[in-house]
């Protein structure tokens, strides 16, 4: 019964972090919130018994946000709508 109540609040968690993700105009913040919901996917993993797929998520999370933060080097910080 805990474990169900933990894997809700992972899962409505990662469902906020999404909103957030898709409102925010600050492409740093988008970034960093990325990175959040990736934990929180890699926790989700761990807790459903898929070690070997949240660790791939944990590298490939890391991988990519290393790329969007030198990428967001060579544009603008703000989305313009």
């Amino acid at each position: 019964m805990q474990i169900l109540v933990i894997e809700a609040v992972l899962l409505l968690f990662l469902i906020a972090t999404t909103i957030a993700i898709i409102m925010c105009r600050d492409l740093l913040a988008t970034i960093v919130m990325f990175s959040v919901f990736s934990f929180c996917a890699v926790l989700a993993y761990l807790m459903m018994g898929a070690p070997d797929v949240a660790f791939t998520e944990a590298v490939i999370s890391t991988i990519s946000t290393i790329f969007m933060v030198a990428a967001l080097r060579k544009i603008s910080r703000w989305c313009k709508k």
